[in-house]
């Protein structure tokens, strides 16, 4: 039994799209089991605008959302170091502290192609990846 909740860091690249998903995700699902916080190894320094419209109709607050670098996170412990993109993966540094790293390969919605509601439907897409990755992951974890 674990007597704080799990940390968690979300990584991706942009820190825009994949990783905010996945840290509305973990605040939605893990509730008070978890501590989440995402960041980016190139941030664009804004959230992708479609990111908020995803979130907005899935229902999950993002008040908190921002586009950070990972550099900011580099002398904080964690339990669990995840990637949500190739990039990212490949740049990660070491974490102090028990982080377990764990690879999620999910394609960047922010290149898809196409009408808007061709795009909308990648974003919308990769929330429903995130979701059952999410929770299936947060099955795994000591309550």
């Amino acid at each position: 039994m674990i007597d704080r909740p799990a940390r968690i860091l979300v990584l991706c690249t942009g820190n825009s799209c994949r990783s905010i998903l996945a840290e509305a995700l973990f605040r939605e699902l893990g509730g008070n089991r978890v501590a989440v916080e995402s960041a980016g190894s190139r941030p664009e320094g804004a959230v992708n605008p479609r990111t908020i419209q995803i979130l907005d109709e899935a229902g999950l607050d993002h008040a908190w959302a921002r586009s950070k670098p990972l550099t900011d996170y580099l002398d904080r412990e964690f339990d669990h170091v995840l990637t949500v993109c190739d990039d990212a993966a490949e740049v990660c540094p070491v974490f102090p502290g028990p982080a377990k790293r764990t690879h999620w390969s999910i394609p960047d919605p922010a290149r898809a192609t196409g009408t808007d509601d061709d795009r909308l439907a990648v974003y919308r897409a990769t929330l429903v990846d995130l979701r059952g990755r999410i929770t299936a992951f947060l099955a795994t974890l000591e309550r």
